[in-house]
């Protein structure tokens, strides 16, 4: 945190991620009644069942050199319903300094850049092209898969005039 240079306040960094309940049962929110007791076991299912999401919010806030990585308790305002309308409400925010967060779900910076440098590497023994790079849901395994040249461009024909 810093002072701007035209203000007398302090300027202070956060980056910031949702973390949203799923319950199964689509029944009452356990968060709702557990959230202020047991904070810590619901973050521990969440580093369980997202440690991948967690981490890469984790690596992007120190990249981005943020004071503060804030996480948001988030849950359906009416749970038994699946409407695109229907509201979320923010049971609760928790707030961690990015590399103490980092060391407390076992994230070092160090073997991060050696995973991306394996896919740098691997990336530029391909031959020219466009590529995804793909991650195995709940495995550990990166794929990459070679696209067609078109693959996610959009078409532009639709704003030309037809007379």
């Amino acid at each position: 945190a810093g002072r701007h240079p035209y203000h007398k306040a302090v300027v202070s960094t956060q980056s910031t991620g949702a973390l949203n309940e799923w319950d199964l049962k689509g029944g009452n929110s356990e968060w709702r009644q557990k959230l202020d007791t047991q904070r810590g076991d619901i973050l521990t299912t969440e580093m369980k069942n997202n440690k991948c999401k967690l981490a890469k919010w984790t690596v992007s806030s120190i990249l981005a050199g943020a004071d503060l990585l804030k996480f948001g308790y988030i849950t359906r305002s009416m749970p038994r319903s699946s409407s695109e309308s229907i509201g979320h409400a923010i049971l609760s925010t928790q707030q961690f300094i990015p590399k103490q967060f980092a060391a407390q779900i076992s994230l070092d910076m160090n073997n991060a850049w050696g995973i991306l440098r394996v896919i740098v590497d691997k990336c530029m023994q391909l031959k020219d092209g466009k590529y995804v790079l793909y991650k195995e849901p709940a495995k550990p395994i990166l794929r990459i898969y070679k696209v067609p040249q078109n693959t996610f461009e959009e078409n532009d024909d639709s704003d030309v005039d037809q007379d």
